[in-house]
């Protein structure tokens, strides 16, 4: 069985074929986790979660859609999340994204740690976008980390040394993409120091394709070339490295296996 643990298969790249994506993933997909970006995004997350139980949803705010709005946009989201806690696995997807525009730094912290806290408050995990922002996102978190904090570093791409400090934080995993599949990617040398006991799937659809679609519109049934290439960097049969990412997702998102 595989996870999608990160998929914005509600995004309007989607809107032509979707029940046949939809189809596509069903086939291997046992849960397809949808993290949501912004107050537009959440009706089309809703419809999509109402399609199937397998879509389970995320609720936070993008750092890259916090502007000036800010402060309203997590009133809406903070409402949906706490009036209705048993509808989403996670709060997400939060943090930071320094790689466009840092006029809003300030904003984007205090927004994160804003998210932090209702995480803690509801004991659910927090998935984390991380974008040329590694050393501001560790600082919120050496702040904020204790034993009610959990979560996953989403799309990690990182280095070795950052990959072991999100892990030393004690409950967190590292999310891979298809960017492990690239032929210039450093990942697969960082993951060859660390555990698959800390890893768990995605796509981050319809972004980062994996090869052999690099270049084309990414689908959670795409994860599997995720899977085959973690197989071979561990020397792993793909069911040991589906069964270990299966069982971390499980465990950290509580879902109902």
């Amino acid at each position: 069985m595989l996870i999608d643990t990160h998929s914005h298969l509600y995004s309007e790249e989607f809107k032509e074929d979707l029940d046949a994506v939809i189809t596509r993933a069903l086939e291997q997909l046992k849960f397809i986790l949808l993290p949501n970006v912004d107050k537009d995004s959440i009706s089309a997350m809703e419809f999509l979660a109402e399609k199937s139980p397998v879509f389970v949803q995320m609720m936070g705010l993008h750092p890259a859609y916090v502007k000036e709005d800010w402060h309203e946009q997590l009133a809406l989201m903070k409402q949906k999340l706490f009036d209705h806690p048993e509808n989403y696995c996670a709060v997400g997807e939060i943090g930071m994204d320094l790689y466009w525009d840092k006029t809003f730094i300030q904003a984007q912290k205090d927004a994160f740690r804003e998210q932090i806290n209702w995480a803690k408050t509801l004991k659910k995990p927090i998935a984390i976008h991380v974008r040329e922002a590694f050393d501001e996102v560790f600082e919120i978190l050496d702040e904020t980390n204790d034993a009610n904090l959990s979560g996953v570093f989403h799309c990690f791409t990182g280095n070795e040394v950052q990959a072991n400090k999100a892990i030393a934080y004690g409950q967190f995993k590292l999310g891979i993409s298809g960017v492990v599949t690239y032929k210039n990617s450093h990942l697969p040398a960082v993951l060859a120091t660390i555990s698959p006991e800390h890893l768990v799937l995605e796509t981050d659809a319809p972004y980062l394709p994996p090869v052999p679609f690099r270049g084309k519109r990414n689908e959670s049934s795409y994860v599997k070339y995720v899977a085959e290439k973690l197989s071979d960097i561990y020397a792993l049969p793909i069911t040991e490295i589906e069964r270990i990412t299966y069982e971390n997702a499980v465990q950290l998102f509580g879902l109902n296996s």
